[in-house]
């Protein structure tokens, strides 16, 4: 059979292009979707809520859903807030407009319409004053909170409208390679080529080293992407209540005065939990979740700062591996946990001293060590930097006794060159979400994947009756 699209990736981009493909077309459209992972429901083991699943069939970054499935399932209602969709366009208003729409669509699959968070009047104000003396920025977003527990519910959801929809799922399906054939694309598998008279490469954080390399071998153009490496901090709830009150993932950034580099906070779970991540490489690192109806005494939130490399090494992927990769043996293959007074005092931890400590870990799977000999200098300065000042803001948050996970390495791929509707510069191949370096995050990741699906059935004639596409036309 050949198929009118072939999307690689089954992650927020992936899903809400065949979404659009087969919301425009009903059943006149076939498309296909491969991923490495497997459903939803099929990705859940019950060692990774404690860090200690070590077999690949979790998936836990693999999948239908994404890497996002096991986050905390916040939407950032913003289109510069996981990316820069506003750029990508040409237009902050059209870019806001899909954001919303994309918000629509996961209401639409089950994420609860109550909980959205949007931070205003005079306390929020309060704290962005305090924090521009500090030289921090407290950002305004309006969100919505899913839950881990809830993103689960609605995946599953909108899979099964896809499926009835005649979309089809070859889920435990890795992509090896994408070639031209005459006309058409041909996927190569284990299971078999696919054809397709266009692809769209999608493959979500987890393939971003998979993306460049394609890329690379069939002539997509790239420009160099940023690299975001840091720890994952993990504090007494009440620490971090001030702002989580005023909205669920509150986003302060920060230009260190040290080096002049961007550090910001991403991935805030008030009363969640630490988990730990394995790759396909065999380095681990670590995230949070939070959930609907399961909490923790503590916060926790990736602290991370942005690298972004030139001229002769231009390619972080790689780079962020290096770190990973030392940062693994480091911890015998476990992630390294210390408290930030060790850190700061310049050695290591030891289980003794963190279990004197006021926080308890709610990632006990860990190796006591010292961050500071598996991160670069320059990001351990930053990181430092940025908990001291804003300790004076939020007092507590560079206590002695508040515990620091690594690595925490968000990787994305470099950055396609793509069009307004997302085609690169092979022709017939578009590209979308974090893999394909057009995003940071769920929410973009997922416009994105609505613009490229745009882009596909204009290549392959179809009429498009939307507003919002014929306002990216104009």
């Amino acid at each position: 059979m050949i198929y009118d699209a072939a999307i690689v990736g089954a992650g927020p981009a992936g899903l809400f292009a065949a979404y659009e493909l087969v919301k425009n077309v009903g059943g006149g459209l076939s498309v296909v979707v491969l991923d490495k992972g497997y459903m939803a429901r099929q990705r859940h083991c019950p060692l990774a809520k404690v860090g200690k699943c070590v077999c690949v069939p979790c998936h836990v970054t693999h999948g239908v859903g994404g890497a996002g499935l096991f986050s905390s399932g916040i939407i950032n209602l913003r289109p510069d807030i996981g990316g820069d969709l506003h750029e990508l366009i040409g237009s902050w208003n059209v870019a806001m407009d899909i954001i919303n729409y994309v918000d629509d669509v996961f209401v639409k699959f089950g994420a609860p319409a109550d909980r959205v968070f949007e931070p205003s009047g005079p306390t929020f104000s309060d704290y962005q004053r305090s924090l521009a003396k500090v030289g921090a920025q407290l950002v305004p977003i309006r969100q919505r909170h899913i839950g881990t527990d809830g993103s689960i519910r609605v995946i599953e959801n909108f899979t099964s409208y896809l499926m009835e929809a005649g979309v089809r799922f070859m889920v435990g399906t890795a992509v090896e390679h994408v070639s031209k054939d005459g006309g058409l694309f041909r996927l190569k598998t284990r299971r078999g080529d696919v054809e397709a008279r266009t692809v769209l490469m999608a493959p979500g954080r987890a393939g971003a080293e998979w993306f460049r390399d394609e890329a690379r071998r069939i002539g997509v153009e790239l420009n160099p992407n940023p690299l975001d490496v840091g720890v994952r901090v993990e504090v007494p709830k009440y620490v971090m209540d001030p702002l989580t009150d005023l909205y669920m993932d509150p986003k302060v950034i920060m230009y260190t005065r040290s080096h002049d580099d961007k550090v910001r906070t991403f991935c805030v779970n008030p009363g969640g939990f630490v988990v730990m991540e394995n790759y396909d490489d065999r380095t681990v690192g670590v995230n949070g979740e939070t959930y609907l109806d399961r909490k923790s005494g503590n916060t926790n939130f990736a602290l991370l700062t942005s690298i972004r490399l030139t001229d002769p090494l231009e390619d972080t992927i790689e780079y962020g591996k290096s770190i990973a990769r030392l940062a693994t043996k480091l911890g015998g293959g476990r992630p390294i946990i210390q408290r930030l007074g060790d850190l700061e005092d310049g050695r290591r931890s030891t289980w003794d001293r963190i279990r004197r400590s006021i926080v308890e870990p709610t990632l006990k799977f860990v190796t006591p060590g010292d961050i500071g000999m598996a991160l670069p200098h320059r990001v351990v300065d930053n990181l430092l930097e940025f908990l001291n000042k804003v300790d004076n803001v939020v007092p507590g948050l560079a206590s002695k006794y508040t515990l620091l996970y690594a690595p925490e390495i968000k990787y994305y791929s470099m950055r396609a060159v793509v069009n307004k509707l997302m085609e690169t510069t092979v022709e017939g191949i578009f590209a979308a979400g974090d893999g394909a370096g057009l995003s940071r995050g769920i929410n973009v990741a997922a416009a994105t994947g609505v613009i490229a699906a745009w882009g596909i059935l204009v290549k392959l004639g179809k009429d498009i009756n939307n507003e919002l596409f014929n306002k990216i036309k104009q």
